[in-house]
């Protein structure tokens, strides 16, 4: 058997998706051939071609049990890999609890874009009470109290946000940016390196983490 032959058929649907980049196409094929957990043991493959195609299916397929493999795959080898990582996992985060639940948060986040930030904590506040395991609600309302100036909630809830989820790196970034308002930069350099741990790509933290490292490091 040739070793094209060997070849796993996610590797033809993803260059087809790339050839003619129809999500919805993409993802239904994949839906057919494989489940998610399949594709979450092919994020390991040692080709990088496979690891791509795999990381960027659960992005369309993947549930938030799927956060663990992902926040894993922004620490892969390969840049392509990592950056579709990130915009996966970005996704599987919006889908915790019922759909009613995952409605809410997608208009929290367009709410959050739209600077109606007194209107998210409001929001944020009820999902919370209803479902107090969701770490992109605590993101939200960390996003929206920093924005109104309240850095010691935006604290709170970023801390609260990665006790519940550790990979969320963009809760550790906004725990940074809440400690410098705060007038701590030791702790805000505590952050902004975890959040580089969990996604070494992030190219504007780095330069804030290491002009910080300069200030407090005397480095």
């Amino acid at each position: 058997m040739s070793e094209e032959a060997r070849e796993p058929r996610i590797l033809s649907l993803y260059r087809d998706y790339l050839d003619r980049p129809d999500a919805a196409n993409f993802a239904s094929r994949i839906s057919d051939a494989y489940t998610a957990g399949t594709l979450e043991r092919l994020t390991s493959d040692v080709r990088r071609e496979t690891r791509r195609a795999a990381v960027l299916a659960l992005g369309f397929l993947g549930t938030y049990d799927s956060n663990p493999v992902l926040g894993a795959a922004l620490l892969d080898d390969d840049r392509t890999v990592r950056v579709l990582a990130e915009n996966s996992i970005r996704q599987v985060w919006m889908r915790v609890g019922e759909e009613n639940d995952r409605e809410r948060l997608t208009i929290i986040v367009r709410l959050n874009s739209a600077h109606q930030f007194e209107k998210v904590v409001r929001l944020t506040s009820e999902l919370i009470a209803r479902l107090p395991a969701c770490a992109e609600a605590w993101s939200q309302r960390a996003y929206a109290q920093h924005a109104l100036g309240h850095y010691t909630e935006s604290v709170r809830d970023c801390h609260e946000a990665l006790e519940i989820n550790p990979y969320h790196f963009i809760a550790a970034v906004g725990m940074g940016r809440a400690y410098l308002e705060l007038g701590n930069p030791i702790s805000a350099l505590e952050s902004f390196r975890r959040a580089l741990r969990l996604n070494p790509d992030l190219e504007g933290v780095r330069a804030q983490a290491n002009r910080l490292a300069k200030l407090v490091e005397g480095k």
